[in-house]
């Protein structure tokens, strides 16, 4: 009997059929996803059948120490970990030292490692540290780089277009920010690797979708879980969350209240009742072949764009600059239209996606150095990216996202003597702002 590696698959040669595989008449021989190689020894060497396992050909490796020392939890992470076989998902809140966890992994396998990410900002962040860490040569798949090495670090594309051809090259895969992973098409990349040891790495594990419950089948389920509320005061700032509502001027009253009752109105006539993503998905569905449809959709945006963009915001914005005039401080909006707004009305410098990555650097760095005291972002810096420590936050708009809020608030937590970080939200009264403030504050509840 005989097991390779073809294309994302594993080729079973011999008369035994092996769990998670099917025949595939063209090669007359069995196949399963790569995903299943570790299954697949496990139960061959169980119940004592003779093979040859060619699958993995793994990359050359140097030796790969690490003098990091981790924290009390991350240890335990890290040995929960561990104790699931080397598989699993480990959820810390941002600015908790996930990486950290990863980079110990990496010491603790000493086995070639893909390190998936779902930004090129990130791919660059792991790059750099783990050159720091392990003083080696870092591979980059991705940005145009194809640099394939025993540490490389792939964005989630890359990893994507090439699993066929890399499926077999590595022992640990890491996916970082790992909630991106059950998505269409990239749920491919863990089942075309046949890498025997997995982890990934998330603050915020659930999806609005469900889909999370996917990721005990690709990497193991979540094995630790530590929570804002639980590292608090220890290994972060204690921080305090007020909420200011601001009235809409009577225009603005008028223009919300003329739109959302077009929305409204379009949702009884058809009897839908918006409860989930998947109640809203039905409704932009109606769009394609329901003018009413697309006229109500575009009339809930009017009016969110109305409850988001309040004049009443700025001055409320402007009282808290003044409030905290020695203090560092992010703003958060939802869309660019807001961040160029504040960033003209206020000076103050913007970053949004279509900032380039020296600009963006250059601006971090003013901010870090104090030579910028505020910073106004859209949703570029709601995941992963390393960012100076702040002690304020300011949200001037966001949807009900319970990941993008507790990202945006891990932003303003780093541990200092003597911190206590607050994030502001400004919503607009008698809006859907309301709920969706009251939403997305979950997980700070449970």
């Amino acid at each position: 009997m005989k097991l390779t590696f073809d294309k994302g698959t594993i080729q079973i040669q011999g008369d035994v059929r092996v769990p998670n595989s099917t025949w595939d008449e063209r090669s007359k021989t069995f196949r399963a996803m790569a995903l299943h190689y570790r299954d697949i020894i496990d139960f061959l060497n169980t119940s004592g059948f003779d093979f040859r396992d060619d699958v993995l050909d793994l990359l050359p490796c140097p030796e790969l120490g690490s003098s990091v020392v981790l924290r009390d939890y991350q240890n335990q992470a890290l040995d929960a970990w561990t104790a699931n076989g080397n598989r699993g998902i480990i959820v810390l809140p941002t600015g908790s030292g996930k990486t950290l966890v990863g980079i110990k992994a990496i010491s603790l396998l000493n086995t070639p490692t893909l390190v998936v990410a779902p930004t090129l900002d990130l791919v660059d962040q792991w790059r750099s540290g783990l050159k720091k860490e392990f003083r080696t040569e870092v591979g980059v798949l991705g940005g145009g780089e194809w640099d394939i090495k025993a540490l490389t670090i792939s964005t989630y594309d890359s990893a994507y277009i090439h699993a066929d051809k890399l499926g077999n090259k590595f022992g640990l895969i890491i996916f970082d920010e790992v909630h991106h992973l059950p998505a269409a098409g990239y749920r491919n990349i863990a089942e075309m690797f046949a890498a025997p040891y997995r982890m990934g790495l998330t603050a915020t594990f659930e999806r609005e979708d469900g889909l999370h419950a996917e990721l005990s089948r690709l990497v193991g389920g979540k094995v630790f879980e530590k929570r804002v509320k639980e590292l608090t005061g220890t290994h972060l700032s204690p921080f305090r969350i007020e909420k200011i509502v601001v009235e809409l001027t009577e225009e603005e009253k008028k223009e919300y209240e003329r739109n959302q009752k077009i929305f409204s109105d379009y949702l009884v006539r058809i009897n839908l009742v918006i409860r989930s993503p998947a109640d809203f998905q039905k409704l932009v569905m109606r769009t394609g072949r329901d003018p009413g449809a697309r006229k109500a959709l575009l009339a809930r945006n009017k009016a969110r764009d109305v409850a988001y963009n309040s004049i009443s915001k700025m001055g409320k914005l402007s009282e808290i600059l003044k409030r905290h005039g020695g203090s560092k401080i992010f703003i958060f909006t939802e869309h660019n239209k807001l961040v160029h707004r504040i960033s003209k009305q206020f000076l103050i410098p913007s970053i949004t996606y279509r900032t380039t990555s020296k600009e963006r650097s250059e601006t971090l760095d003013r901010f870090r150095s104090g030579v910028y005291r505020a910073v106004v972002t859209s949703k570029v810096l709601d995941e992963g990216i390393d960012v100076p420590d702040a002690d304020v936050g300011i949200i001037l708009s966001g949807t009900g996202s319970e990941r993008a809020f507790i990202q945006r608030l891990g932003r303003i937590l780093r541990k200092k003597d003597g911190k206590e970080a607050v994030l502001y939200e400004i919503v607009s009264a008698e809006t859907s702002e309301v709920n969706t403030a009251r939403r997305r504050k979950r997980p700070l509840k449970q």
